[in-house]
């Protein structure tokens, strides 16, 4: 249910630092681990059921691909991040958008995610391997960012708020935390635009919950996790291990800004701008992501969960019950990821809910200690920990 907001835990201290040595165009860093067929299929088989049965998701604006203003450089795309959750409102908005567009990985983007994601075992959502790298996520690092500039299959999506974004805690809703820079100088160094898009009720994915300093610091420093969100729900979290990455029904909707073209406010090199300057536009692309999210919540976001359309939608998918609830997720995804495995993929979600809940617990038994209570956690941890020295070779 909680963390993975911990989405951009190295955002400003990996990412947005001049890199060391020039980037080689050498190794891609999505040329070994990102598949597109399996991305493809779990759009098809697994998110877009969740799209359309929980979250609703609406895309505003969107109705063509971004277009770039240099063919050479990606548009760098970049929104608000909340949830103090998984980070389902990125995981949503790709989805839809490459399902918006046929699957056609050139007119979407690529996801710059924070290294954790790929590094602690737990952050692979039930115990899935690679999941991040395989569905097209590209660890945050400078150099990275430098790779998908100069190569540019597809435009750039960035989170610029980073973990204190998606961390800031229920009572900080709709108000943008400090950008970084590194997408303004990106966008000056490449001649790029800057398209900004308003991520509404995303905030309510994990509603009322809250943040604190001192047990933030104590979770980063026993587990790696940089926060743990604190709430009603937060003990049942001991209960049922499945709620890590529980998500509630908001209605996350998408809206379209208007795009930034730095050339037009300055026009001169990166290297003759001072860091003053860097940050003054920064703080301007800020205010005005801030006025186009303050918009567009009034006009999307007074119904945050619209109860009658959801279970309206459950109706209409009531054969696939409890896929598209988050008890029926580990089954849901699991049973994508094995049928992969099987040479098999699903293009569809599966069409009968509880056939699939019993096939997949009978072939993976793992998933029954995600509803075991305390010592469930037991074994996913052993489970994630062996990801974890797989992710990270040792």
């Amino acid at each position: 249910m909680f963390f993975l907001g911990s989405h951009y835990l190295d955002y400003h201290l990996r990412m947005f630092q001049p890199p060391n040595q020039g980037v080689s165009a050498q190794t891609l860093p999505w040329s070994e681990d990102f598949d597109p067929a399996y991305a493809e299929g779990m759009v098809r088989a697994v998110l877009q059921l969740l799209n359309e049965a929980y979250f609703r998701t609406q895309l505003i604006g969107f109705d063509h691909p971004v277009a770039r203003n240099n063919p050479d450089a990606p548009v760098i795309m970049v929104s608000n991040h909340s949830g103090m959750a998984m980070p389902w409102d990125a995981v949503a908005f790709v989805s839809a958008l490459l399902h918006q567009f046929n699957f056609d990985q050139s007119k979407v983007c690529r996801i710059l995610i924070a290294p954790v994601l790929n590094r602690l075992g737990v952050m692979h959502p039930f115990a899935i391997p690679d999941f991040w790298k395989k569905c097209g996520g590209v660890d945050a690092t400078f150099r990275n960012f430098e790779h998908l500039m100069q190569h540019p299959f597809a435009n750039v999506l960035v989170y610029p708020e980073g973990v204190k974004g998606i961390g800031k805690g229920f009572n900080y809703r709709y108000r943008i935390q400090r950008l970084a820079t590194s997408f303004v100088r990106m966008s000056i160094k490449y001649r790029t635009d800057i398209v900004p898009f308003a991520t509404v009720n995303a905030e309510y994915i994990n509603p009322w919950m809250y943040s604190v300093g001192w047990v933030n610091r104590l979770v980063q420093r026993i587990s790696g996790l940089p926060f743990l969100p604190l709430g009603l729900l937060t003990p049942l979290l001991l209960l049922q291990p499945w709620l890590f990455y529980l998500a509630f029904p908001a209605k996350l909707t998408f809206v379209m800004g208007k795009r930034i073209r730095i050339s037009d406010w300055v026009d001169k090199p990166l290297e003759d701008f001072s860091e003053s300057e860097i940050m003054a536009i920064r703080d301007r692309v800020y205010e005005q992501m801030q006025e186009k999210l303050r918009q567009a919540v009034t006009e999307f976001g007074k119904r945050t969960f619209a109860r009658r359309e959801f279970f309206g939608a459950l109706r209409s998918f009531w054969r696939q019950f409890p896929l598209w609830l988050p008890f029926g997720w580990p089954f849901l995804f699991t049973a994508y990821e094995q049928s992969c495995r099987n040479d098999n993929p699903l293009q569809q979600a599966p069409a009968s809910g509880w056939k699939t809940v019993w096939s997949t617990l009978r072939r993976r038994p793992f998933l029954a200690w995600y509803f075991v209570p305390v010592i469930g956690w037991i074994p996913i941890i052993i489970r994630s920990l062996r990801l974890q020295k797989k992710a990270t070779g040792m």
